[in-house]
């Protein structure tokens, strides 16, 4: 349930920073397939990739966190 809520997150800042998956996959390396199941709730991303896309967004890690918007 919470890889839902890390996807939901990520997703929506991703559209608020006018990225497209396919966009947001290429500038942290990973494959569009990686980062749609991550915003799907199929895969938690881990701590390293969390990183590079808060600076890749720029945005602040804790934003995409969805434990500290509760």
């Amino acid at each position: 349930m919470e890889a839902d809520r890390w996807g939901r997150r990520i997703r929506a800042f991703r559209k608020l920073k006018g990225f497209t998956q396919e966009g947001l996959a290429k500038e942290i390396g990973v494959s569009v397939s990686v980062l749609g199941e991550i915003e799907r709730g199929n895969r938690a991303p881990s701590e390293d990739m969390v990183n590079l896309i808060a600076k890749t967004l720029n945005v602040q890690k804790e934003e995409l966190d969805p434990t500290t918007q509760e």
